[in-house]
């Protein structure tokens, strides 16, 4: 499976989602500077979690309006898979690969802390050597990850099962609604998610439960 991951102004967990991926798949991902125009030849594309541009304007928007990210989105359009991670979350959306938007935490604190989620689709692309249902630890680090969208397509991503991921046992660290941490789109080829998987894969991790998700790349 051939990957690249995107690299902003400001992205700080890029290393930490190449060495994941490269861990789980056996094959080394391309890091891909944001100002190139053009991507490689790969199967997934990772847009990783930090802070791009200092979370200027809003978190995500400048970025979303980086060059690469044109040729992200037609190819997405095409069946490109496309994983955001946290401020990669924030940027997908911000692009419009993904409906909704993420706002300031409840509490307009920054969280960093272990969380429970729940697996609610384990038929995508990233999850399905997993259980409907399973829960797992995965850490979070976010000051907006507060996922909001209005009523329709609120009921629309419940309905259509596009909720692939929510905060469990009382574990929602911002406020989102329906306790949503990851949702995917309606072709079913781009999820976002505000956890960190790539932190929890290996004993060094402390636990490896978020191993699966990445095992589930390879599946796919």
């Amino acid at each position: 499976m051939k990957s690249a991951v995107i690299t902003f102004p400001g992205i700080n967990r890029e290393r930490d989602m190449l060495l994941a991926l490269e861990a789980t798949t056996g094959v080394k991902p391309i890091s891909v500077w944001h100002t190139e125009t053009t991507l490689p030849d790969v199967d997934l594309v990772v847009v990783p979690g930090g802070f791009s541009y200092g979370d200027y304007l809003r978190c995500g928007a400048i970025a979303a309006r980086s060059p690469i990210m044109a040729d992200i989105k037609a190819k997405a359009m095409k069946g490109l898979k496309v994983i955001g991670v946290c401020n990669g979350f924030q940027i997908i959306t911000e692009a419009g690969l993904l409906p909704g938007v993420l706002m300031r935490n409840a509490d307009l604190h920054f969280v960093c802390r272990e969380v429970k989620l729940k697996i609610e689709n384990n038929q995508t692309f990233f999850t399905n050597k997993m259980a409907k249902g399973q829960i797992v630890s995965c850490p979070v680090a976010h000051g907006e990850g507060n996922y909001a969208c209005d009523a329709e397509t609120l009921k629309r991503l419940e309905g259509e099962g596009r909720v692939v991921f929510r905060y469990a046992e009382g574990s929602n660290p911002n406020g989102a609604t329906n306790d949503i941490a990851g949702i995917i789109n309606e072709a079913g080829n781009v999820i976002g998610m505000m956890p960190h998987p790539e932190n929890m894969i290996e004993p060094l991790h402390g636990k490896m439960d978020c191993k699966p998700l990445f095992e589930s790349l390879i599946a796919a």
